[in-house]
């Protein structure tokens, strides 16, 4: 029966080539010249390989371009120079697979023959040691084993002159470290050495002038062929086809995952929705198997094999980090290991191709290695996993709550406890970079919370969405704010203080309001005012007078909005709260305007200007400035209008006030379309329904694509 391989991936078996060179290995004996042997210790060729494309590309490029080699070789011809290509990836990844089928389609450019090995580097036994090895390669090039010395430098100087002036492909497949590889380089300028590993071999690449050629996961259309021809005829009905494609999702494009489950899907077609199902339900456990070689738990264990203790230890708790990637501050909280052996523990685990640095200092491990990770710390005690997922849950919550400082540098109401011991939150030197931080760490921020909730710390929960609040509002990301502030008010049960919870309706009644759900939005309001007058908090049933202007105006009854904004108003100025003041007058004079009340609301909201910008609030000054616009536009003065908008949007943009940023240049596209200017109102409504429909307020980009169509409507809409 035909082997079908894909990707480095033998699909007969679901085996990869590591670990299992050796006995796949077969020698073909040419009847070599008696003087002159000629070694042919190529495995078989993979049968059907496919793929790679980028792989063969780049080996290509660099053992068969003039001048790609060595530096200082004078760019003499491929064929003349020592090349040494280290092909690095994870256990399973096809590594072999693809050295193999490169070199059976490069034969010719080898008249002298092949030497091939499995080190045994990552794979049961012991890894094969140097001299071993020279033993078997030299017998191959016709040195009779008695007559070889047995001292290894001996060993290497007669190899390296029986490679002398030969034009041969060596391959070094499977290799533990450099020291296993630098004794079997052959000698002189002729050779090809292909050299596959899990480590990435940087000294090999610092001192030889190694080319490396990373391997990584198949892409969605090479895991679709690969499963599909397995499947054979069966593969073009619907529930096949969506088997296979939650499979390919599941396996994250992992070569020897999917060749197991080709190989399964071979032997039992029927069986495909089981295999989706045992995947879904079981994970990396789905793909264990009694051969280790075809076991994808068992392939992934070997590469634990050359790190320390500390260093397994840091790739267990990584495993369990919450979060899709992470950096090394959050791996300092996370270990509690000082910062140097941090970064050590993880430059040991990129080397060993098991975590991949990305760009912006983030570290990644593939789905299914991650998944391994986790199981490895079970086997960690309780308290090491406990402690570990406590620091780097605070790192998280500690910086994020820096972070909106920055953001919000007035004073708040509410502010963490101290970090556990061990803890080191990332210091961040401005609301740029608070900015910046937040969205890099977004996803793991939101991760965090869903851990902090199954993990019982109620505190957790509540004071992330408090520190993402200003973030999630000002970058329009309005269902994570829904969903945030839905786990903090289900934690605010477990809180002491009963302000939390008023505090927790409220932030949630405005996340529903921003996405137009305006009974659940009336309900949670309602229970935050009535909350904050039974516990006697006058600054809470401000703050909620104020959403509740805000959520009325939406609902488009200004009357009630108005109402709630003087309420917010009276209570601010009783407490002496200037800056609350400042926000309720701007309310107040916006909710005026739409009323058609054009004088008081150009006094209130002059008056809030100042004292925004006495009191240094830019986010109080833009809403300001875009009430403004919104009542010169009303009184027909559009000219004055465009000025106040674009002074909003200016200060919109340094914020990074996304959210309100699409609202006024929409707001100022109605200007501008008063004043005849139609080439700079389609311009700004072009950039305002991009953002629209980059943060999925449809009804707000049909609306402005209605304005595109008709531009001679000038009626600007509200923004608070």
């Amino acid at each position: 029966m035909a082997t079908q391989v894909h990707g480095g991936v033998n699909a007969s078996t679901g085996a990869t080539a590591v670990g299992t060179l050796a006995g796949d290995l077969h020698v073909h004996h040419a009847a070599p010249r008696p003087s002159v042997p000629i070694p042919r210790q190529l495995g078989s060729a993979p049968a059907g390989f496919v793929g790679r494309a980028d792989q063969f590309a780049a080996l290509d490029h660099v053992l068969t371009t003039p001048g790609a080699s060595s530096p200082g070789d004078g760019g003499r011809d491929a064929g003349a120079t020592a090349v040494i290509s280290a092909i690095g990836g994870t256990g399973g990844i096809g590594k072999t697979w693809l050295a193999l089928t490169w070199a059976h389609r490069n034969l010719h450019r080898f008249p002298d023959g092949q030497l091939a090995v499995d080190l045994r580097g990552f794979s049961p036994g012991e890894p094969r040691h140097p001299a071993d090895v020279l033993a078997d390669f030299l017998a191959a090039l016709g040195v009779d084993r008695d007559h070889q010395p047995t001292d290894l430098d001996a060993r290497v100087a007669l190899y390296r002159t029986h490679t002398t002036g030969k034009r041969m492909l060596i391959l070094l497949d499977n290799a533990a470290a450099p020291d296993q590889v630098v004794p079997l380089l052959p000698g002189g300028t002729n050779c090809t050495v292909l050299i596959t590993s899990r480590d990435r071999f940087r000294s090999l690449v610092a001192r030889d002038s190694a080319r490396p050629v990373h391997v990584d996961v198949l892409t969605d259309t090479e895991a679709r062929t690969l499963l599909t021809t397995a499947l054979g005829d069966a593969h073009g009905s619907t529930d096949a086809h969506r088997a296979i494609t939650e499979l390919i999702g599941l396996c994250g494009g992992f070569p020897l995952a999917l060749g197991l489950i080709a190989a399964r899907i071979r032997t039992h077609p029927d069986l495909l929705d089981d295999l989706a199902a045992e995947m879904r339900e079981l994970g990396l456990d789905a793909l264990g198997s009694d051969d280790p070689a075809a076991s994808l738990p068992a392939v992934l264990s070997w590469s634990l094999r050359h790190l320390t203790n500390e260093q397994r230890i840091v790739f267990g708790l990584l495993g369990i980090a919450p979060g899709p990637d992470t950096t090394l501050p959050a791996v300092v909280s996370l270990t509690a290991l000082p910062r140097a052996r941090a970064r050590k523990a993880l430059s040991a685990l990129e080397e060993a191709s098991l975590l991949e640095r990305r760009p912006g200092g983030r570290y990644a491990m593939h789905d299914l290695v991650r998944d391994y990770a986790t199981t490895t710390a079970h086997d960690l005690p309780d308290g090491v996993r406990k402690l570990a997922l406590t620091r780097v849950m605070d790192f998280h919550l500690y910086t994020a709550s820096a972070a909106d400082r920055l953001l919000n540098p007035h004073p708040q109401p509410v502010q963490p406890y101290p970090p556990s011991p061990g803890v080191q939150p990332h210091p961040l030197s401005d609301a740029a970079a608070a900015m910046a931080w937040l969205e890099a760490e977004h996803a793991t921020l939101l991760a965090t919370q869903r851990a902090a909730v199954a993990f019982g710390r109620h505190y957790v929960v509540w004071h992330l969405a408090w520190a993402l609040n200003t973030f999630h509002f000002r970058r329009g990301h309005r269902r994570d704010a829904l969903a945030s502030w839905r786990a903090a008010l289900d934690a605010s049960a477990h809180l002491p203080d009963p302000a939390t919870r008023s505090r927790a309706h409220r932030r949630l009644g405005r996340a529903c309001s921003r996405l137009g759900l305006h009974k659940e939005a009336a309900r949670h309001l309602d229970q935050a005012l009535d909350l904050a007058i039974r516990h006697h908090d006058p600054t809470e049933q401000a703050h909620t007078h104020q959403t509740l202007a805000t959520a009325w105006g939406r609902r488009g009854d200004d009357r009630q909005a108005l109402e709630h904004a003087q309420h917010a108003l009276d209570l601010h100025r009783t407490l002496g709260r200037r800056l609350g003041e400042a926000g309720a007058l701007n309310q107040v004079g916006l909710y005026a305007a739409c009323l058609g009340e054009l004088d008081t609301a150009r006094d209130h909201c002059r008056a809030a200007l100042d004292l925004h910008r006495h009191h240094h609030n830019p986010a109080g000054e833009a809403d300001t400035l875009d009430s403004l616009g919104f009542i010169a536009h009303r009184t027909g003065d559009h000219q004055q209008a465009v000025d106040h908008y674009h002074q909003a949007l200016t200060l919109r943009r340094t914020l990074g006030d996304a959210y309100r940023f699409a609202d006024t240049l929409d707001n100022v596209g109605h200007s501008h379309a008063a004043l005849r200017q139609h080439d700079q109102a389609r311009a700004v409504w072009r950039e305002a329904l991009q953002l629209y429909r980059d943060q999925g307020r449809s009804t707000d980009a049909e609306r402005v694509q209605r304005q595109l169509d008709d531009p001679t409507d000038t009626n600007p809409s509200r923004s608070l």
